[in-house]
């Protein structure tokens, strides 16, 4: 049920799992006074919507990847081949 009084305060979720960023919408659309106006499933993504969406908050997973294609840290040495 939504029926804000006052102003409504605009989030932007980014999360690099869906269920995640499903879960906190879904919470989220129970308060009256938040709406969720995007979502980011990187970093570079959370960086394009706030610039486009200027939203109040921005809810964010530090621990994301920040491109597209998530690459092992560089401490984890690579996996040798066989043959």
């Amino acid at each position: 049920m939504r029926d804000a009084t006052g102003p409504v305060i605009r989030v932007l979720l980014a999360d690099d799992h869906p269920v995640v960023r499903d879960g906190l919408a879904a919470m989220l659309s129970t308060q009256p006074d938040l709406t969720v106006v995007g979502e980011a499933a990187t970093g570079a993504e959370a960086l394009h919507q706030t610039a486009s969406l200027a939203p109040d908050v921005v809810l964010m997973d530090l621990q994301m990847a920040w491109t597209a294609r998530p690459r092992p840290p560089p401490s984890v040495p690579p996996t040798p081949r066989c043959g």
